[in-house]
């Protein structure tokens, strides 16, 4: 009975990661898809710089290559999947602020998803421009100072405009105008970021009074997180 048991957990354990990697690569594959869409149907990834990093973000992850293959078929042709990339305003419990990235080919389900979550737990959705001003979108690119010469990250940083530097032990995180994302790929020379994204950086944080009330905030954006059509919750929590 005991090597039984041994089994029919490793086996849950088993199904449990198949399940939330399953998750990872479906929001993958949607990222890929909205790429390929948003630049014109281009697959080429030395020609759509989104792409590229989109297919680097899922080769991290350890997705197969016949699932990014699928996931770059499906943004080009008469018979494209139609992705939209969709935002959300929210406010959460506490004076915490929230914006949910999302891509959908449903906006009406995933705004009922997200709607319905947020309610059930002491928030609720804003309308358009009542949370984005408490945030800076940008791009981000971030570099490993040990495989990165650092004086070059600084002459990128000056060619992209950057308007802060994070540095960090062996990293140093760049932040520049999120209209300079798509040039950016121009002015890298050697560098290789390990991280490039666009973000909604907060302008100020909110502290809460416990542990809990965090706690409760983060509880959100996991949740929110867990769904299917959302891949990143960004809030101004300290």
């Amino acid at each position: 009975m005991s090597g039984h048991s041994k089994w029919a957990n490793i086996k849950r354990k088993k199904e449990a990661n198949d399940k939330v990697k399953g998750a990872v690569f479906a929001k993958l594959s949607r990222i890929i898809t909205l790429t390929v869409i948003e630049g014109g149907g281009v697959t080429n990834p030395d020609a759509n710089f989104k792409l590229r990093l989109a297919i680097d973000k899922a080769r991290a992850a350890n997705m197969p290559k016949d699932n990014i293959t699928r996931a770059i078929e499906k943004g080009h042709g008469p018979d494209a999947a139609s992705l939209t990339a969709v935002v959300y305003e929210a406010f959460g419990p506490h004076g915490v602020a929230m914006m949910i990235q999302c891509t959908t080919d449903n906006t009406t389900r995933t705004h009922n998803e997200v709607r319905s979550i947020l309610e059930n737990r002491g928030g609720k959705l804003g309308s358009q421009g009542s949370v984005a001003y408490l945030f800076q979108k940008c791009s981000v690119m971030q570099f490993d100072l040990r495989s990165s010469d650092e004086n070059a990250v600084f002459e990128f940083a000056d060619k992209v405009q950057a308007f802060d530097i994070e540095e960090g032990e062996d990293v140093a995180t760049v932040y520049f105008p999120f209209e300079l994302f798509g040039k950016a790929k121009d002015l890298l020379g050697t560098l290789q970021p390990t991280v490039s994204e666009i973000e909604y950086r907060p302008l100020s944080r909110v502290s809460v009074a416990s542990e809990a009330e965090a706690k409760k905030i983060v509880d959100i954006a996991e949740t929110l997180e867990a769904l299917d059509d959302v891949h990143t919750v960004y809030t101004n929590l300290e």
